[in-house]
């Protein structure tokens, strides 16, 4: 292939794997909703500075992925040609994708790597190798979920890896890196300091390795370069701690950053080792290939490398750098590993590069051949799926044939695997294989998964903007879906399912005042709109509340309450030695 067409394709494949049918499907619960509608609150009201949800400021993440968001939904008409609002909260993480895997692709087509036996690759072998780097990267389990979602783990991902990325760049000798140190910038702007922090990791590292931390800081100009940075991305902190003072500091500084590095939040404690599995899944199916490049990596020794030939070197580094500080962080999520899955890529596709062994292109058949036989037995696991949100799945999954339709994908790249075997794009036929798979079969799933979990729940919201009435209050309790926020686009007061939610509820209403909501009392003819689902409305402290039955939606039910009746349950249950309401006591979490 010519290599004026590597681009092109790298593009058009990663518009299809991420931007295709970006808008069909709604948000899934729960952090989704909650970037998606801090930004439309920004569009509709024209405060960019702090986002805002539910009434409340939103402290946990910098403001660039709100702000591009809420570009998309400033566009006129956007609830028409956009009807879920998905797409416009979507877009950001699909497209910083997007452009990421056109920086990997055009750095290995410019700086071929070299073969094992030191030879430069043909024209071809570099061609090939380019794509596949592109596609390793993209079709990572953790970048196919998180490139379709409203967060900012994509935008952090494709900032910090075209950072890190135009850093060797310039390391190899390709002029000045001004620009890297701007989009470092807007990475402070997507998700903190610890883009700065993996950074410097990565750079430190690498330097070291190559025994040239002196050359690669007298190219990269780090001191000139921080003051580039800080430019970017100090103004926006330094107005919302004034404008918002220490709540700002001590939620975000504190809370959303110290403290998740140093504790665990929400539960998210996990074992020292968690990231290793992580790294072995986000790899799959070509998992082996992963392994090989870090290992070719580390037997380069401890001799320098010319700068323009030393990026599987670098690309360990990056990828070790991720593993190292995440591993020492308390808090522990799967999306922490998204942003080594550049490095990933690069590794897998220079693993692929060499003559490879028998060992590797067996394990890697066979994990293709596990996945394949798995999908097409699907008849004999779906059943045992037993999830109360979705009842219908089990039937409906197997009704569709998407499972079956996936194991040919997987059936195909195995046969792949097997017939080209160390052949020019062995590895490239089976990614294609598994794009197809990703069109074919995986966004259908998740349109049938979108069908069945959230279609309810925006049919549920519906039923309430349509029964609303002028300043009613709407609350929902139990199982909590900050979507319902979203498409009602109104605040919501979540309740979970302790015993003293029917207080709480009654308290709050009576008392509690945010951006939209204001106290009311429990006059005659006001009342407040429940969405409850079935399990928390059979509990003895809400079932028996008198309400008015308006609609039901899979497992949620509308009622309106009288206020008059809430307050008499309240004090009732409060009779009964029930706990006092407690929702003034802190909850960084709650929406």
């Amino acid at each position: 292939m010519p290599r004026r067409f590597v681009l092109p394709l790298v593009l058009l494949c990663g518009l299809a794997i991420f931007v295709w049918g970006l808008g069909s499907t709604g948000l899934v619960d729960e952090t989704p909703p909650l970037f998606a509608a801090s930004a439309r609150a920004m569009a509709h009201t024209g405060d960019w500075l702090i986002p805002r949800v539910n009434g409340l400021p939103r402290y946990d993440k910098p403001p660039l992925v709100y702000w591009l968001m809420g570009l998309a939904y400033a566009l006129p008409g956007q609830p028409q040609w956009d009807p879920l609002g998905t797409w416009a909260a979507r877009l950001p993480s699909a497209l910083s994708t997007v452009a990421l895997m056109l920086v990997l692709a055009s750095t290995l087509l410019r700086w071929p790597q070299p073969l094992a036996s030191g030879r430069s690759p043909s024209d071809s072998q570099a061609v090939i190798t380019a794509i596949t780097a592109a596609l390793a990267f993209a079709l990572s389990p953790l970048v196919l979920i998180w490139s379709r979602v409203a967060v900012s783990d994509a935008l952090l991902t494709g900032l910090l890896g075209a950072v890190l990325l135009l850093f060797w760049r310039c390391y190899a000798g390709a002029g000045r890196c001004w620009l890297a140190w701007v989009l470092l910038g807007l990475a402070v702007l997507a998700k903190g300091p610890v883009a700065v922090v993996l950074a410097g990791i990565t750079l430190t590292g690498f330097g070291f390795w190559q025994r040239d931390l002196t050359g690669l800081a007298r190219r990269l100009r780090p001191w000139p370069g921080l003051g580039i940075t800080a430019v970017v991305a100090l103004p926006w902190y330094g107005l919302a701690a004034l404008v918002e003072g220490r709540p700002f500091i001590e939620s975000f500084f504190g809370y959303h950053n110290l403290q998740r590095f140093t504790g665990v939040v929400n539960n998210h404690l996990q074992p020292w080792w968690f990231f290793l599995p992580v790294l072995l899944v986000g790899a799959l199916p070509f998992t082996p290939l992963l392994l090989a490049g870090l290992s070719t990596a580390a037997r380069t020794g401890l001799a320098p490398q010319p700068a323009e030939l030393s990026l599987q070197r670098y690309a360990a580094c990056w990828l070790l750098a991720v593993l190292l500080f995440f591993t020492l962080a308390a808090t522990k999520l799967p999306s922490y590993w998204i942003p080594a899955t550049p490095a990933a890529g690069v590794l897998i596709a220079l693993a692929a590069q060499q003559r490879p062994g028998r060992w590797l292109l067996g394990s890697t058949a066979v994990l293709q051949a596990v996945l394949a036989v798995a999908l097409a037995a699907a008849d004999r696991w779906v059943p045992l799926i037993n999830e109360p949100e979705l009842p219908t799945l089990p039937a409906e999954l197997l009704a569709s044939g998407l499972l079956m339709r996936a194991a040919v994908c997987f059936g195909v790249a195995l046969l792949a695997a097997v017939l080209l075997r160390a052949q020019r794009g062995w590895l490239l036929a089976q990614q294609l294989a598994m794009a197809t798979f990703v069109v074919a079969a995986l966004q259908p799933l998740v349109g049938l998964g979108d069908r069945v979990r959230q279609q309810p729940l925006r049919r549920i919201a519906a039923a309430a903007v349509a029964a609303r009435r002028a300043g009613e209050p709407l609350a929902m309790v139990g199982i909590l879906k900050p979507s319902l926020h979203f498409y009602t686009d109104q605040v919501v007061i979540y309740e979970g399912v302790q015993p003293n939610g029917p207080l709480n509820l009654n308290d709050r209403l009576l008392r509690e005042q945010r951006r939209q909501q204001r106290p009311t009392p429990p006059t005659a003819d006001a009342s407040v709109l429940v969405v409850i689902d079935q399990r928390t409305a059979q509990l003895p402290h809400w079932q028996g509340l008198p309400h008015q039955h308006l609609a039901t939606e899979g497992l949620f039910s509308l009622w309106r309450v009288p206020r008059q009746a809430l307050d008499r349950w309240a004090l009732g249950l409060r009779e009964q030695g029930l706990p006092a309401p407690d929702w003034q006591l802190p909850r960084p979490e709650r929406y």
